[in-house]
């Protein structure tokens, strides 16, 4: 008898990155290895934020000693803003980056971007969510046209299909053949 493979499931999961103002020229060189890790880029933006802007997506870091130096970082030019998307987006990036400390990230994590990109402890060359709920927030602050739906997996996922897609997909396969029936 032949052992009941459970059904493959497949999660993806957004997080947002930011291509820091002082290395925006380093965009094509970052970006290819973004997609060569397996990430696909949902979308993408450049813009320059106000000191303002900068305050209210850095809301979590309001009151540290490196607040201002940040807001004024962060607001010194443009920035490229993307959405990720993959597997375990948030973890995997996280990791691409390495620690938030340039040079703590030197030392251990050479390899990763911020070793790389990064030159001190602000300058770190990229953001990345640090959560599912900061990436929800981060994504929509820098897309606010974005609406962020569930994914749906298991019976919502069949349903989905049986719903929406497998009628479309009838529909279409029928015209096909009987335009192929009818050439004949």
């Amino acid at each position: 008898m032949q052992a009941l493979m459970p059904s493959p499931q497949i999660y993806v999961e957004r997080t947002l990155a930011i291509i820091k103002p002082d290395i925006i020229h380093k965009e094509d060189e970052i970006e290819d290895i973004i997609l060569r890790s397996g990430f696909t880029i949902v979308q993408k933006r450049k813009l320059q934020l106000s000191p303002e802007q900068c305050s209210n997506f850095y809301v979590e870091q309001y009151g540290k000693m490196f607040f201002p130096n940040l807001t004024a970082y962060m607001s010194s030019g443009p920035l490229i803003a993307m959405v990720l998307a993959r597997h375990r987006a948030i973890s995997y990036w996280k990791e691409l980056l390495g620690p938030p400390n340039t040079i703590v990230a030197k030392e251990n994590y050479p390899d990763s971007l911020r070793a790389i990109y990064g030159t001190d402890e602000l300058r770190n060359a990229l953001h990345g969510s640090t959560s599912f709920s900061s990436a929800e927030r981060e994504i929509c602050f820098m897309f606010p046209e974005v609406i962020i739906e569930p994914i749906p997996v298991g019976q919502a996922a069949k349903d989905y299909l049986t719903r929406y897609v497998t009628p479309t997909l009838l529909k279409g396969l029928t015209a096909l053949y009987l335009a192929g029936w009818l050439a004949n």
